[in-house]
């Protein structure tokens, strides 16, 4: 399907929730879920200077839990019991990712990504040279971008529900020092630094 059909397909399943069931929609949520692992297509993106989110391919999401069966998943020694599988192939898309660190598939890594024993959840879009030190976790949709230094123990939280609203952004070159807390939508602008510690939600002045 081209992504005009993927969109309205999605979106008028995610309205008529019985739908969800139709062979024609779980392809499709399969196929958006794909598009996502492959970097192809995004949560939200940059358009003229300002983020846009794409809530339907939020809502792809939400319906791929939906229709998902729970089952073993095994990463080397190390076996899951859920309903969304880990990224394979690292090597192959120029990925390190060392032990027990874990990226949902559905997530994408560009080449030159670093991932320490920490987390990348579905949806998820990091860039080319970041670094995602160890325990830190990046949530479901939550937008990194390139050259980012998430230091140890660092939260970016995941924004799902509602599928219209903004996720976690962390824009080019920033630093977010170790135990910062990141969450609701905020944005954090390029290269800005965030010391030890800092909370920011939407509400911080």
């Amino acid at each position: 399907m081209n992504l005009t059909t993927l969109e309205t397909t999605i979106t008028e399943a995610f309205r008529e929730r019985e739908r969800a069931r139709e062979p024609q929609v779980r392809e499709a949520v399969e196929e958006v879920i794909a598009l996502l692992d492959r970097g192809e297509i995004r949560v939200a993106e940059k358009d003229g200077g300002e983020w846009r989110v794409n809530a339907w391919v939020k809502e792809a999401i939400l319906l791929y839990f939906g229709q998902r069966p729970l089952t073993e998943v095994a990463a080397g020694e190390l076996e899951f019991y859920d309903k969304v599988p880990t990224k394979t192939d690292l090597e192959a898309q120029g990925i390190r990712v060392v032990p027990p660190g874990v990226a949902r598939y559905g997530s994408f890594l560009e080449p030159g990504c670093v991932l320490m024993p920490g987390y990348v959840n579905i949806g998820a879009y990091v860039g080319e040279g970041t670094m995602v030190d160890t325990w830190a976790t990046v949530g479901s949709c939550a937008q990194i971008g390139k050259g980012v230094h998430l230091s140890g123990g660092v939260g970016i939280g995941g924004v799902l529900e509602p599928p219209s609203a903004s996720p976690v952004i962390i824009e080019d070159g920033a630093f977010i020092g170790s135990r910062c807390i990141v969450v609701e939508g905020v944005v954090v602008e390029e290269e800005a630094v965030l010391g030890a510690n800092v909370v920011i939600t939407s509400s911080t002045p």
